[in-house]
């Protein structure tokens, strides 16, 4: 990820991840980790949806938030969130981790809601019929 960032910077950055991200990882004191997690969860979410990057989908309408204090997670909007609701997707679990040059994310798209338990912090996905389309 840094080689691609440090080569490609500005184009790269702004064909796959959308404003707040980028200013979410750029406020850390190294975003390279953070924008290779954010890159993960989207490739996650397309392998979810079974789709790949094609079907007019595109890497900006799958957005990895944070909200203070909770888990992140994936908010879907245009052709991604109408093939996640045509699936009959009704949440995107997500989970991030990134540790040196490594960076690994799961998506997992499911049908029913999962409650929030209290270990679960209540960030761990969001309902795809709530998710403000950008």
């Amino acid at each position: 990820m840094r080689r691609v960032v440090e080569r490609w910077q500005t184009h790269f950055l702004r064909r796959v991840f959308t404003d707040e991200e980028i200013a979410y990882c750029q406020k850390r004191r190294d975003p390279i980790p953070h924008l290779a997690a954010r890159f993960a969860a989207k490739e996650a979410a397309l392998k979810a949806l079974g789709i790949g990057l094609r079907l007019g989908v595109s890497w900006r309408e799958m957005e990895v938030r944070r909200e203070p204090g909770q888990a992140p997670f994936l908010v879907l909007s245009g052709k991604s969130r109408s093939i996640g609701e045509a699936l009959g997707g009704r949440r995107l679990l997500l989970s991030l981790t990134h540790d040196g040059d490594y960076a690994i994310a799961q998506a997992m798209l499911v049908a029913e809601e999962v409650p929030a338990g209290p270990d679960r912090s209540g960030g761990s996905g969001e309902n795809l019929d709530d998710a403000g389309a950008r």
